[in-house]
């Protein structure tokens, strides 16, 4: 059984985080692989700073409910702990990953845009040039952090299915997730904001709240049980 307290907090902090992400992303200027378009809405956007700091924030959440979630599974022994342990390192470089990823973005995108934006028409194109080279940047660390977000994701998910210390269809949902992730992060450093990341990011969008619901609603009944087996 897991640890009906720790499993709470988990759900809590996941659920939390992934709403305050999308909400975020939701609020996130648009503009893709059109890099004048993009760059003008980063350079005119007077809350970028603060969306990505909320994205950021979002993140961190997701990542300690998984860390909590590992403690919660309470697996001690087998491979099922070695999986656990390394899907929680896993979960530790991607929050690293984006930490680097939104300094990119949030701040080193801003200023570069900005300064291209407002460069005399004799700089504009070098200021370009420096803008672009930070986008890519950007594109590679974000690549880079949906690889380790998602494998985070289908090694906590082996560990769900192996040992059912919850439902087993929730590691399969997680775990659909986690490669969806993967395909946004190949996609992403291959072809960077394009069209075709449309359909990993829905598909992990739904599949991730699926399971963070069904979690907690596991957490919280199973935390109405134990009181009333106490009662």
């Amino acid at each position: 059984m897991a640890n009906h307290k720790l499993l709470r907090l988990s759900t809590t902090l996941l659920l939390i985080g992934f709403l305050v992400f999308e909400v975020a992303g939701f609020l996130h200027p648009g503009g893709g692989n059109n890099h004048h378009a993009a760059f003008a809405a980063a350079a005119n956007s007077l809350s970028w700073t603060t969306i990505h700091l909320g994205q950021f924030v979002g993140t961190a959440a997701l990542i300690a409910g998984l860390l909590v979630l590992y403690f919660a599974l309470g697996i001690s022994q087998g491979t099922p702990r070695w999986l656990g342990f390394f899907g929680a390192m896993a979960a530790g470089v991607a929050l690293a990953l984006y930490g680097v990823l939104q300094a990119v973005d949030g701040v080193a995108n801003k200023q570069a845009d900005a300064a291209w934006i407002s460069a005399p028409a004799a700089e504009r194109a070098a200021r370009f040039a420096s803008a672009e080279a930070i986008r890519w940047m950007e594109w590679g660390a974000a690549s880079y952090q949906w690889f380790m977000f998602g494998l985070a994701l289908v090694l906590f998910a082996l560990v769900i299915v192996w040992t059912a210390r919850v439902p087993r269809p929730i590691g399969y949902i997680m775990g659909l997730q986690g490669l969806a992730i993967l395909v946004q992060g190949w996609v992403i450093g291959t072809e960077g904001i394009s069209a075709t990341l449309q359909i990993p990011t829905m598909l992990g969008t739904i599949l991730g709240l699926a399971w963070v619901i069904w979690l907690l609603i596991v957490a919280w009944r199973r935390e109405e049980s134990v009181q009333a087996a106490i009662g």
